[in-house]
């Protein structure tokens, strides 16, 4: 099995890096926000975060490709880091606290680029969680103080909890009333969006979840962190890995059924 903690623990220094940049301009009366053309919004603090990242990774791993979502791609081979310097700007902009810096390493193979490391790091929240491929799932303060992850055994519908972001994607989708008859069957909803659903899957506080469209840079981490914490990651359409433009997460014992209900077409 190959060896992934060195790139791991520059995983952890590159969100050593961007927790500073970002939670040094959280909650700033004069943080400069703009629309992007898909019209959602872009702040000052998203571009340094990934500046930042790519700068050290120039420094650190100048043969590896890095994708960002502000910055798009740059250079080519088997191995592309996948940032998303502030998952939840929406969130960040109005001084919610729950928003993370997504960092993951994707290695190419015979399917594809596939997560091999991803850190997730929500510092307003005190929160981090990592994983690296064969290594299992994390979280903690450091590498040094952790505690391995994993997912739920809950087995049942009426027992499962269901988390996800909102209803209007599923609308604008023709699913929403598939998702609808899911959030009848199971025992608890709640939307908390974003990153932070798919690191309670792996944590085993909530059992299922999912939305309807996403970018790489979105689920390259947290679908390496679900994985290795025993989990399933697939696409709406059940392809394994963050590939399909949306996502679907839980414990695996349930993701037939979460499948099932959110393919019903209205």
């Amino acid at each position: 099995m190959q060896d992934y903690l060195d790139d791991l623990r520059l995983a952890h220094v590159l969100a050593d890096a961007a927790d500073a940049a970002t939670m040094d301009r959280f909650k700033a009366l004069d943080l400069k926000v703009e629309t992007k053309p898909d019209m959602t919004p872009v702040s000052e603090a998203d571009k340094a975060a990934e500046e930042l990242i790519r700068g050290q990774l120039q420094r650190a791993r100048p043969r590896d490709a890095v994708l960002g979502e502000e910055y798009g791609i740059e250079g080519t081979g088997p191995r592309r880091w996948v940032i998303d310097p502030i998952d939840g700007t929406k969130n960040y902009v109005r001084g919610v606290p729950v928003w993370a810096t997504l960092i993951s390493l994707m290695e190419a193979g015979e399917s594809g680029y596939q997560p091999v490391v991803g850190v997730v790091s929500a510092p307003a929240l005190g929160r981090r969680w990592w994983a690296a491929k064969g290594y299992g799932a994390f979280t903690g303060r450091s590498l040094s103080t952790a505690s391995r992850l994993h997912v739920s055994r809950v087995s049942t519908l009426s027992d499962a909890s269901f988390a996800y972001s909102s209803l209007s994607g599923w609308e604008e989708r023709g699913r929403l009333n598939g998702f609808l008859d899911l959030t009848r069957e199971v025992w608890r909803t709640r939307a908390y969006g974003d990153f932070w659903p798919y690191m309670m899957v792996a944590e085993g506080s909530v059992d299922l979840c999912a939305e309807p469209e996403l970018s790489l840079w979105d689920m390259a981490a947290t679908a390496i962190v679900v994985t290795e914490a025993g989990g399933t990651f697939t696409g709406l359409d059940g392809r394994p890995g963050p590939h399909s433009g949306n996502a679907a997460a839980s414990n695996g014992l349930l993701h037939e059924e979460l499948l099932g209900y959110l393919n019903q077409h209205d």
